[in-house]
């Protein structure tokens, strides 16, 4: 059925303007096209209820409907699409999990799981049974936070490589940092160094065919995700991959929330500095964050490189503080794996949860229990950025903040620039960094990553870094709040009103 209201959707976007000039002078036009539209709105909402979709999601799509028929129509079918996506990804989630689970059981540490607290042993239990990941207690991460930072170490590590080097990427750009990228990567290329770039065909659309061209001439196996042909007949344009990862020779990683562009190093004038989370990762657990690129790589090109070379190589052990665990989570999985960690860690929280997010749109679990935490007298505190980049989000996380901070949430505006990190700190031992925004799009339609780390150096350093940032902030208190003009409280509703659709 889908693809049938895709092609007739596509025949009268095409056919109505002509149609439009033949009949202008009668007026058929209104009345047809009318019906038409009619009938196309009608066979979507009816796609819309068998998919059985959040009631809120829903009923948001049937009210922009009736508000707005046309405009409505081209979004759904531009970003509301979720035919199926088990469908869609049930070949990728099976290969990703057998895969997951032929190394699973080497790197368990049972006795080191038992000295864990009872509600960290069962956060590690539903990460391993959900991710299918294993913990390690044998690897060493260290947080980078800032562009500066990051960038240093990429470029440092990358010119040590000597066998391959894995990069993933939802945004690439041609501009100074990623022109440094990429003669670094054509320099190894030369050398015989064997690697594989795979950037996402949305986040990267505006790439120069030059840039890839240069890459692919140098030797660099270049390769879009999810590439776009069709977009209104393209089941997959609404999945994105999000993931930000390196490795090198199989034994250094790096991942978190920084993509490719000067934006990164605070070079763009309309943000100024840009705050940020990367960590590097060294030892055993690289080994995950290889095979996550490997699954991606597979589904995008059909070729395998899920072999000991690989996997079983290079990941020699390091002296971990703590315990690593890195998870992937998206569209291909039966269940909501990062969204479902993130309420685990909020709801066993016994002293204090601290986020730190750019996108603060959540679903009914996370905001429940967010509120509830903060009403059972726990230190709840969210940190968003004062300057937006995306507006509509900017706007319909603020509809959030009465009732947040209704409950006791205490939310702080970041005002030095842009806040882009992606953060949870539960009790200042529990933290999870990566690419994951606490928003819908991150928990139901990306594909994402994050690295989960317990009672380590890495989480206290994330700990004393989210200190230093709420003194750069601004705390939002409801009195004033609540002052804002109906305008501005109009504008926020109707952004909220669009978030459950994207």
């Amino acid at each position: 059925m889908k693809n049938i209201v895709g092609i007739s959707l596509l025949f009268l976007l095409l056919i109505g303007p002509w149609y439009f000039l033949i009949n202008e002078a009668n007026g058929e036009f209104v009345f047809y096209s009318s019906l038409i539209l009619t009938l196309f709105l009608t066979i979507i909402g009816f796609v819309i209820f068998l998919e059985n979709r959040n009631p809120v999601q829903t009923i948001a799509w049937l009210v922009v409907f009736g508000a707005f028929p046309f405009v409505g129509c081209i979004f759904y079918f531009l970003f509301g699409r979720n035919f199926r996506k088990e469908r869609i990804f049930h070949k990728k989630y099976f290969l990703d999990k057998q895969s997951f689970v032929k190394i699973s059981g080497e790197a368990e540490h049972h006795e080191r799981i038992k000295e864990m607290g009872g509600s960290s042993q069962q956060l590690f239990t539903l990460a391993n049974r959900l991710g299918n990941s294993p913990i390690s207690f044998t690897t060493e991460t260290r947080v980078l936070r800032n562009g500066q930072e990051t960038f240093f170490n990429i470029i440092e590590q990358l010119n040590k490589a000597r066998h391959h080097i894995h990069l993933e990427y939802y945004i690439v750009r041609d501009d100074d940092i990623g022109c440094v990228l990429k003669n670094v990567l054509m320099e190894k290329a030369r050398e015989g160094v064997e690697i594989r770039f795979l950037y996402d065909a949305v986040g990267s659309w505006k790439l120069e065919r030059s840039y890839i061209n240069d890459l692919k001439q140098a030797g660099v196996e270049m390769v879009a995700f999810g590439p776009l042909h069709l977009p209104l007949l393209n089941n997959t344009f609404n999945f994105r991959n999000h993931r930000k990862i390196i490795v090198i020779d199989g034994s250094v990683g790096f991942m978190g929330g920084l993509n490719i562009g000067d934006e990164y190093l605070g070079k763009n004038p309309k943000f100024g500095s840009w705050r940020d989370t990367h960590l590097i990762v060294k030892g055993e657990a690289v080994r995950t964050l290889q095979l996550i690129f490997l699954q991606d790589w597979y589904y995008s090109t059909n070729q395998s490189f899920l072999t000991d070379e690989y996997l079983m190589s290079g990941s020699e052990l390091h002296k971990g503080d703590g315990g690593v665990q890195l998870i992937g989570g998206g569209p291909d999985s039966e269940w909501t794996i990062i969204k479902s960690i993130f309420f685990k860690m909020i709801t066993s929280a016994e002293k204090s949860v601290w986020i730190a997010s750019p996108y603060f749109v959540p679903d009914d679990d996370i905001l429940q229990a967010l509120k509830v935490a903060a009403l059972s007298g726990l230190d709840v505190r969210l940190l968003v950025p004062k300057n937006p980049d995306k507006r509509i989000v900017y706007h319909a996380s603020r509809t959030y903040f009465p009732e947040m901070l209704a409950s006791g949430v205490r939310i702080f505006q970041y005002n030095e620039g842009f806040m882009h990190s992606k953060i949870i700190i539960v009790d200042e031992q529990l933290a999870s960094i990566g690419t994951t925004n606490m928003d819908m799009r991150s928990f139901h339609l990306n594909f994402e990553v994050n690295a989960f780390l317990y009672r380590t150096e890495s989480a206290l350093q994330l700990v004393n870094d989210f200190k230093e940032d709420l003194v750069l902030s601004q705390e939002v208190e409801i009195d004033a709040f609540s002052k804002r003009n109906i305008g501005l409280k109009v504008l926020e509703s109707t952004c909220r009103l669009l978030s459950p659709l994207l």
